[in-house]
């Protein structure tokens, strides 16, 4: 009787083996009776004509208009996300017990992978002599000097500020003093340095107010024209869409501005309120490079903070190499700061 006894316990009862059951179950659930079923390929037709739209869609989507509520712009804010839509429907399909699915999901999945499989993966490299930091700390933020220390901490060359507030400014400058000797706030924007500024000045970015400003920064391997810019928020209304007029306007003056720059080297920093992929910064992307494209580790999503969907806060560079790109932790503003090391293409450093 023992002997019996441990024969059962010995053949079935083991984690392994239970796992191994549950498995097999699940198997059976979803595949079970396929074979021999004619209508695999009759069901799921909407799930199929569902993923050849999404796919469409990925393809597609510099021409989605504009013209209605910036939908276009809208569609490429959140275009990666559109990959959410393949597990999704991959279930689905596989409980329908559809072939006809399955097959069609192929095409979304090799798009979304063609699009953004790149940036599944880190390209985050060694080296990078001048390391840059950006972030909109929020003029509601309650712990600006927490903030400011935090932003310290990354051990960053060149800091930029967005969305400063009067009040806010002399905690930022108190806070950062010791790390960075050389700093200016133009407006509602600001930059700290650990090397000497010169020529520092507003950009106008046909707002009416100052948001953005230019600074050269007198970086090891040469001067370093470094721009700060905060383009004005967009909106989702549900009676005007995705309004982003300003923006786009906004966009332009500083890409005509950083066209007209002077020195070779150009880094810009800041929150742009729109993502690489969004055409209305065309003047602006068309010019330079994202750091997190180039060299960055994931998505680099920044916003909102508590859950980062879209990377609105940029770091790009003209006439430099970027090494490496990264979010930073979550600080009291709605925003991740966003870093990157970045060397000249002479240096190869």
């Amino acid at each position: 009787m023992a002997q019996a006894y441990m024969t059962e316990t010995g053949g079935g009862g083991t984690g392994q083996g239970r796992e191994q059951s549950r498995f097999r179950r699940l198997f059976g659930r979803l595949f079970g009776g396929w074979r021999g079923d004619r209508r695999i390929w009759r069901r799921g037709i909407v799930l199929a004509v569902l993923a050849v739209l999404v796919a469409l869609v990925m393809v597609l989507h510099a021409q989605v208009p504009n013209t209605v509520g910036n939908l276009g712009s809208l569609t490429e804010t959140f275009l990666p996300w559109f990959g959410a839509a393949i597990p999704l429907l991959l279930i689905l399909a596989l409980v329908r017990r559809s072939a006809t699915a399955l097959i069609a999901l192929l095409v979304p999945t090799v798009v979304w992978l063609n699009l953004f499989g790149g940036l599944v993966t880190s390209k985050t490299g060694g080296g990078g002599e001048l390391a840059v930091v950006t972030h909109n700390v929020n003029a509601d933020n309650a712990d600006p000097s927490g903030t400011a220390r935090e932003v310290a901490a990354s051990g960053a060359d060149v800091v930029a500020l967005e969305e400063l507030t009067e009040n806010a400014v002399p905690v930022y400058e108190k806070a950062l003093a010791a790390t960075y000797p050389y700093h200016e706030v133009v407006g509602t924007v600001g930059l700290w340095s650990k090397y000497r500024m010169s020529d520092t000045k507003a950009v106008d970015i046909k707002l009416g107010w100052e948001r953005a400003m230019r600074s050269t920064v007198a970086a090891p391997d040469g001067p370093v024209a470094v721009y700060v810019a905060h383009l004005p928020s967009v909106r989702v209304k549900l009676e005007a869409g995705f309004t982003a007029r300003q923006r786009d306007k906004s966009a332009d003056a500083l890409g005509e501005a950083i066209a007209d720059e002077p020195i070779e080297q150009v880094v810009l920093l800041g929150d742009l309120n729109g993502t690489m992929n969004d055409r209305a910064l065309n003047a602006v992307t068309a010019q330079m490079r994202s750091t997190q494209g180039a060299a960055g580790d994931g998505f680099g999503f920044s916003w909102p903070a508590s859950f980062p969907m879209a990377r609105i806060d940029q770091i790009m560079v003209r006439g430099m190499e970027p090494k490496a790109s990264w979010t930073l932790p979550e600080t009291g503003s709605d925003h991740l700061p966003v870093a990157a090391r970045v060397t000249t293409e002479t240096s190869g450093g």
